[in-house]
């Protein structure tokens, strides 16, 4: 804000008064201070010039036909919060000028009006209007400062997470890696859980989620043994039991990652089963988060349809009805309904891809 000495920019008042004589002696002292000035003599008069030509002080007299002092100052500084006001009162008016104080008027002085008065009244006024307008415009600049350097930490931490997140994707490949019938299993089981996510309609991020656990949802299997990983053959109570451990271990490993959030809860959970038989904290129906159930279908559904030692692959019409017999007891029915539809969604791409022509 300017001051009253520079002429480039000078400090906009208005005076408002119904006395004639004041008010014209108000304006010229203050011309002669180097304010614009400009007057009024009745409070709705002072509003509109207020709202169409905007002020940096007012001096303001409480007592006058109409709408009086006490009511405009509100109503102007719900037009201007800026706007410095000053009231001007005769002595018997001391109770309706603290009213006015307590609506935020920032002084006032009693009639009659001494000059040097008015002027340390004045400057006072536009040091507080000065003060409160770059405490503002600081305070706008620190949340602005804090809002950028709480998104540049963010994107540090999101980068770290991404590297992170890829080292234990390239952990998972070295596990699968080492065993044949593993080999691609998550990425498989990823990209299919993302497809379903999609058929449910699930926000872009909710997708995202899902296909990254999907990517991570056997990475507890590090902690398991590499006997029982191995085993061709049926596994024991125990080497079963071991085996369950690793929703748990996966999602220990993952635990310090906070922003990867619901999704640590998709890879503890996605042995869960629609019915409440599955483990390890035997959840039910709406209990399971829903990427936990996607993966859970999108894992038996890649089990089913690649070479185990334990069985021949099926094809995807015959993995449907596996999986559609389990639902409502293994896997939650809408997740089936999205599981036939992905597939079928497949099988016309492969038609297209085949066939080299796009429907009209």
């Amino acid at each position: 804000m300017s001051g009253p000495g520079m002429v480039e920019q000078p400090v906009k008042a208005l005076v408002v008064d119904d006395d004639s004589a004041l008010r014209s002696a108000l304006v010229r002292f203050l011309s002669n201070q180097g304010y614009s000035v400009a007057s009024a003599d009745t409070g709705q008069q002072a509003l509109e010039l207020v709202g169409n030509e905007g002020f940096d002080l007012m001096l303001l007299d409480i007592r006058m036909p109409g709408m009086n002092g006490i009511d405009v100052v509100p109503e102007a500084l719900h037009q201007d919060p800026d706007l410095a006001i000053i009231m001007l009162s005769a002595l018997s008016d001391a109770t309706s000028a603290a009213i006015c104080m307590q609506r935020g008027a920032v002084d006032y002085l009693t009639k009659p009006i001494e000059l040097n008065d008015l002027s340390k009244a004045i400057d006072r006024a536009l040091r507080k209007r000065d003060t409160l307008i770059q405490g503002r415009e600081i305070s706008a600049w620190l949340k602005e400062e804090v809002q950028r350097r709480s998104e540049e930490i963010k994107r540090e931490r999101q980068k770290q997470q991404q590297l992170t997140v890829a080292t234990l994707e390239a952990l998972v490949n070295a596990l699968e890696a080492k065993h044949p019938w593993l080999s691609g299993h998550s990425a498989r089981v990823a990209a299919f859980a993302a497809t379903v996510a999609h058929h449910m309609e699930l926000s872009d991020d909710e997708v995202e989620n899902v296909r990254m656990a999907g990517r991570l949802h056997d990475l507890g299997k590090i902690g398991i043994r590499e006997a029982v990983l191995n085993k061709q053959g049926e596994l024991t109570e125990e080497e079963y039991e071991h085996v369950k451990q690793h929703v748990l271990i996966g999602s220990q490993i993952l635990a310090p990652l906070e922003n990867l959030g619901g999704i640590i809860s998709f890879i503890r959970s996605h042995h869960e089963h629609w019915d409440g038989t599955g483990y390890p904290d035997g959840l039910k129906g709406d209990d399971i988060p829903i990427g936990a159930r996607i993966i859970c279908a999108a894992e038996l559904y890649d089990a089913l349809t690649t070479s185990r030692p334990y069985q021949d692959k099926l094809s995807p019409d015959e993995a449907v009805e596996r999986i559609k017999a389990r639902s409502g007891t293994v896997l939650d029915p809408a997740v089936v309904e999205a599981v036939t539809a992905s597939v079928e969604a497949r099988r016309t791409l492969v038609f297209i891809e085949e066939d080299g022509v796009l429907p009209s």
